[in-house]
């Protein structure tokens, strides 16, 4: 059976604008609710696919986070050239790293930052996501078991190297946290894995920007925006998004 892959998209609201960004092995499907939520209240979102996701892992494997940083940047730029003048940046997990950096390098109306790994200091936890993923896609694509376990011992042997890149982006992300003065939501599931639990945390001590809060779900883990407590995520980063001075009504 073959796979539809995930687009990236654009919802047209109002003048305000809101980049939302996938994570790692993830899709615009993770940011989807989110947008749509955004956009019945007035405003515009738009989500870029990074190269290599919402297919199989072996291609993901063949990009590099670079790309993924690029398609970001192409994002932001998209806004622009549609002409909106404001743009706020909302992440989860990759896509929370990426949206701290697109406010360390971009003028931004506000971030939101979502169980974002700040303080991964290994690749470990990212293979095991590939790996994961693997399993699922493979599935979903119709192979026998037998095939499945096959193609993941090979995936097991496959060059490694755009893992390091993700370390690397996320490091200097970090390091530059206190140039950071744009108002910052940080959001976090209190059921995910400890160093997301942790970075949320010191993303919230090391932004240097009086305006900034950090909410906590109880019963989240990790995607928080497609979890048991998605409504509430909305709900939460609209409010947040509703208090930041815009320019444009």
């Amino acid at each position: 059976m073959k796979v539809v892959a995930p687009k990236s998209f654009t919802l047209e609201g109002g003048k305000r604008a809101v980049l939302l960004l996938h994570g790692f092995t993830g899709s615009t499907k993770d940011v989807k609710r989110l947008g749509q939520y955004l956009q019945k209240k007035g405003y515009t979102c738009h989500a870029p696919l990074y190269k290599g996701h919402g297919v199989t892992p072996e291609e993901l494997l063949l990009t590099s986070p670079a790309e993924w940083w690029q398609d970001v940047v192409n994002g932001y730029n998209h806004l622009k050239k549609l002409g909106y003048e404001e743009i706020a940046v909302a992440g989860i997990s990759l896509g929370g790293v990426f949206s701290l950096k697109v406010a360390e390098e971009f003028p931004v109306k506000a971030v939101v930052s979502m169980c974002a790994p700040i303080k991964r200091n290994s690749t470990d936890g990212l293979f095991e996501r590939l790996y994961n993923y693997a399993k699922i896609y493979k599935s979903f694509e119709g192979k026998s078991k037998e095939e499945i376990i096959e193609e993941l011992e090979k995936l097991k042997n496959i060059n490694r190297e755009s893992l390091n890149g993700v370390q690397e982006i996320t490091e200097m992300t970090s390091g530059g946290l206190a140039f950071i003065h744009s108002p910052t939501l940080v959001l976090q599931g209190s059921l995910d894995d400890e160093v997301y639990k942790e970075s949320a945390s010191y993303i919230h001590e090391q932004v240097e920007t009086d305006e900034k809060e950090i909410i906590w779900y109880k019963e989240s883990g990790h995607i928080i925006t497609v979890g048991k407590e998605k409504d509430k995520v909305c709900e939460d980063v609209y409010e947040f998004l509703n208090q930041v001075e815009w320019i444009a009504s």
